[in-house]
């Protein structure tokens, strides 16, 4: 198959998946005396409907594209990693416990950096424990990263509630804040923070490490066909480590984000779930970390629409969950499609035999 032909397959599949969970939501809506059009209205208008609610859109798809890169890095070496909540809450825990052991003695820039990496170094040693686990012991990377979704968030709300709880927080347990001159601030003349840029920029790189690189190279080569790779005398075990440690740095940034641009403490509010929408993100970008920035703001918006929903339709907020999973599901049986849809695949070229043939009832050769 040709490569527009792969990507133009790619891209249809993961617009048809989207399409047909806006289809199965709409009759969830009319199931439950809902017009779908006017829910459908509703999301669109706060979500992209204006500026103002645009903005709230981009304030949501930050941390998932970053999120959305723990899943798809790792999936280019043939591995699922849904550890991305558990990695983000363990960046965001890092970074604040940085933010608040330095204070002002930094320049605040300084202080934003050593946030940055300490979430970013936490998150990735999170993640890449998934990966040796998966390398060293086989272990299966998609429980364990899932198990340590779990590990991690009894972690936050063990030390939120215990050690470095904030006497003064009472109804909701929180750290101690961090100082406002180390907040993230926000772009000049909106109210979206600087983390926006930080996913961007984010899966710019991935996208180049990816597929403008040798590492990168040696990665979709391992992810392909392992035991070629190891026959070749590629390093499959530093390979994996690397980009584990890579993805999980990603989601701990978002972490870090949250907590220095949105939360200003670590508190429950950090297990949120950006960690799960990055997964969907990742899923129907095709693992594509440029496609994820769109997807994001996609997925983005569907969040940002769960309070009008309630307002405006007397829906649970949690609606907008059960959209992201009508979808997730959808892109997930999308995949199946993969190279099965006839109009994609390349027709057979047919060679026919010189003639005269060199003995009766030569068949034709086919060319594949």
């Amino acid at each position: 198959m040709s490569s527009w032909r792969r990507s133009f397959e790619s891209i249809s599949l993961s617009f048809g998946a989207i399409l047909a969970g806006l289809l199965l939501f709409g009759i969830f809506c009319a199931a439950v005396g809902q017009n779908p059009f006017a829910v459908y209205g509703s999301i669109w208008k706060s979500a992209f409907g204006s500026w103002q609610t645009f903005q709230n859109t981009l304030i949501r798809a930050a941390p998932l594209m970053l999120t959305a890169l723990c899943t798809a890095l790792p999936a280019r070496l043939g591995l699922v990693i849904i550890g991305n909540e558990g990695a983000l809450v363990v960046g965001g825990l890092a970074a604040i416990s940085i933010g608040l052991a330095m204070g002002t003695a930094l320049p605040p820039v300084l202080s934003q950096i050593a946030m940055a990496i300490a979430g970013m170094i936490a998150g990735g040693l999170w993640i890449m424990a998934a990966g040796a686990l998966k390398h060293y012991r086989a272990v299966n990377e998609t429980i364990s990263s899932l198990l340590l979704n779990y590990v991690a968030i009894a972690l936050l709300n063990h030390l939120v509630g215990g050690p470095m709880r904030d006497p003064s927080s009472l109804n909701k347990p929180s750290t101690f804040p961090l100082s406002e001159a180390v907040m993230l601030g926000q772009i000049p003349g909106t109210r979206v923070h600087w983390g926006l840029l930080y996913g961007i920029v984010a899966c710019a790189i991935a996208y180049f490490l990816i597929q403008r690189t040798t590492f990168g190279f040696a990665a979709r080569t391992a992810g392909g066909n392992i035991r070629a790779a190891r026959i070749a005398g590629l390093p499959v075990g530093q390979l994996t480590l690397t980009v584990c440690f890579l993805a999980g740095s990603c989601a701990g940034l978002a972490g870090m984000v949250e907590v220095a641009a949105i939360q200003g403490s670590a508190n429950e509010s950090l297990n949120v779930g950006y960690g799960y929408g990055g997964i969907l993100v990742a899923f129907a970008a095709r693992h594509n970390p440029l496609a994820a920035i769109f997807i994001s703001l996609l997925v983005g918006g569907i969040l940002a629409s769960g309070g009008i929903l309630q307002r405006a339709h007397n829906l649970p907020d949690a609606t907008v969950l059960m959209f992201e999973g009508i979808v997730f599901l959808a892109v997930l049986y999308s995949d199946s499609l993969y190279g099965k849809i006839p109009w994609f695949k390349e027709k057979p070229l047919v060679v026919s035999p010189p003639s005269p043939p060199s003995s009766p009832g030569q068949e034709p050769v086919v060319i594949s």
